[in-house]
């Protein structure tokens, strides 16, 4: 008997859809694209692989159901059987030879083909700061955008084409990372999710012994101390042995016992110094609850009066001669600072141009540190970016004229068109496009003097969130394809503005890019000429 060769192939040149190493993909939407591609071509070299198996235990399958037969029939009148030649030939034949194909066959490797695409792709996977950046942007959005952990778990998020949910095993996943950053807050709320849907009888191969010793610690780590023991007491139900479980209920039992005898007498004073607390709690907005209210669209609202102040209008660049004929359209967003929009100002086409020159040099966008002026990477910016210049493009070359002739300002002292995406929760925490007073070395290299200028180009809509807000005056300026916004950092004077002060929301839900130009104070002299007032 002969075996038929059994043939699959993979295409491994498919699975090469980018040449860099590990580049930190959480932080950009665009370079987790490829990761699609790369498990689109990792499933079908599986089932290449399921194929492969089947052919072989199909082959297998004939051969043990013609054998049975065979001897079937043999072992009833094995001498009658033998006494035909053909028959004792084919019996010395089959075990001397198709006994030992059919074993070969039943030893032979068919996952090689997948196994060596799975070793060549496996260098350009996410890695653990990977998965532990996209979980902590899951928990960011989570607090910005004020959603609870069901409505995150069941994927009910504004603007989604495709929904997802979250299973009982990432609920605990998320927990987990959230309790190796000491963050109990969170894992409180998650490894409560994940009990919750396998208490609704989600099937999962989450346990809730391990989820229940999580639980308890977050608990008492935030002081509930009653809490505390009540999952304590759950959890040894499930598992009486239980030796920490165990430990931590006599640990909770004497610490309660204790706790009892010390407040066993409450002063007034200490009650009205927390309705004092309370009061001061309502009273206070720090800046990070500003901008997370502005984020939501639930900041500073603008009075009617200043309203009527804000126009759209045609403009022409102070009579630009590219711009006489064909004004572009300008609308302002808000007045102090003065915060204008520029609509359909750059097209689709030269967006495209803008993105795919920008793919291939994206790299983790980096802060300069205050002190030392080395650039380096922060927890509160979240997204990649590169670097275009004029010469390199005449798109760029066009984009940065048009910069120019709208804003009147030389952009020869401009630092190169910065192109960013970002990433899951996608966001730049509040910060100044300008060197302060205490940041003298800010600009130095470049020896063109300081940001003057700030111009913002939003190259992508965003389904939700992604909002630019300013916390110090309550402005929220919300992206829009082909559009632009522009204001002015420094006052004619030179003096900082700090009502500038802004930040990128999180992406909820969709992909940002936005390129901005940096404009200098040099050549700027005539162009905007100073003031004698510090604030002018």
């Amino acid at each position: 008997m002969a075996f038929n060769k059994i043939w699959y192939t993979v295409a491994l040149g498919l699975l090469l859809p980018f040449s860099y190493a590990h580049t930190d993909f959480f932080t950009s939407i665009g370079h987790m694209t490829d990761l699609i591609n790369t498990e689109k071509d990792l499933v079908v070299s599986l089932k290449d692989y399921i194929k492969a198996e089947e052919s072989k235990l199909e082959q297998i399958k004939k051969w043990a159901e013609k054998l049975d037969q065979l001897t079937d029939t043999a072992t009833k009148d094995p001498e009658g059987f033998l006494g035909h030649p053909v028959n004792a030939f084919k019996l010395m034949k089959r075990l001397n030879t198709e006994w030992g194909e059919l074993e070969s066959l039943v030893l032979k490797d068919m996952s090689d083909g997948f196994i060596s695409n799975m070793t060549i792709q496996r260098q350009f996977f996410p890695n653990d700061e990977d998965q532990t950046g996209a979980a902590k942007a899951l928990l960011r959005l989570q607090d910005t955008y004020n959603l609870d952990t069901d409505t995150l778990s069941r994927g009910n998020l504004p603007g989604v084409k495709h929904k997802s949910f979250l299973t009982a095993e990432d609920c605990f996943e998320l927990g987990k990372i959230a309790y190796t950053e000491a963050d109990y807050y969170h894992t409180e709320l998650w490894m409560e999710q994940a009990l919750k849907q396998l208490d609704e009888g989600e099937v999962s191969s989450a346990d809730k012994v391990y989820i229940l010793d999580y639980l308890s610690y977050a608990v008492y780590q935030q002081g509930d101390l009653g809490k505390a023991m009540m999952l304590t007491k759950r959890l040894l139900e499930l598992d009486p042995e239980h030796q920490r479980a165990n430990g931590n209920m006599k640990y909770f039992e004497y610490i309660m016992a204790k706790e009892k005898e010390a407040n066993k007498s409450s002063t007034d004073s200490e009650d009205q110094m927390d309705k004092d607390t309370e009061v001061k709690k309502k009273d206070y907005l720090p800046e990070r609850r500003k901008y997370e209210m502005l984020c939501r669209g639930e900041g500073l609202k603008m009075t009617p009066r200043r309203q009527k102040r804000l126009f759209c209008r045609y403009y022409d660049g102070n009579r630009n001669p590219r711009y006489i004929l064909g004004p572009v359209k300008q609308e302002d967003e808000w007045d102090k600072p003065r915060i204008v929009r520029f609509l359909d100002i750059i097209s689709d086409e030269e967006i495209e141009t803008v993105k795919e020159l920008a793919k291939p040099r994206l790299r983790r966008a980096t802060i300069s540190n205050p002190i030392t002026g080395a650039l380096e990477t922060a927890h509160y910016r979240i997204s990649k970016s590169a670097w275009l210049s004029g010469y390199e493009s005449p798109v760029v070359s066009r984009i940065n004229t048009r910069i120019q002739d709208l804003t009147g300002l030389d952009v020869s002292t401009a630092e190169e068109l910065q192109v960013a995406n970002y990433g899951v929760g996608g966001q730049y925490e509040p910060h100044f496009d300008f060197g302060r007073k205490d940041e003298p070395d800010a600009f130095k290299e470049l020896g063109t003097g300081n940001r003057i200028a700030t111009w913002l180009f939003y190259m992508s809509d965003v389904s939700a969130g992604g909002a630019t807000v300013f916390p110090e005056v309550g402005a929220s300026v919300w992206p829009k394809k082909g559009t632009a916004v522009f204001w002015y950092n420094l006052f004619p004077s030179g003096e900082g503005d700090y009502s500038t002060r802004h930040a990128a929301c999180p992406v909820l839900v969709g992909n940002k890019w936005v390129s901005n130009k940096w404009l200098h104070e040099r050549g700027q002299e005539f162009r905007r000429p100073c003031t004698l007032s510090e604030l002018e």
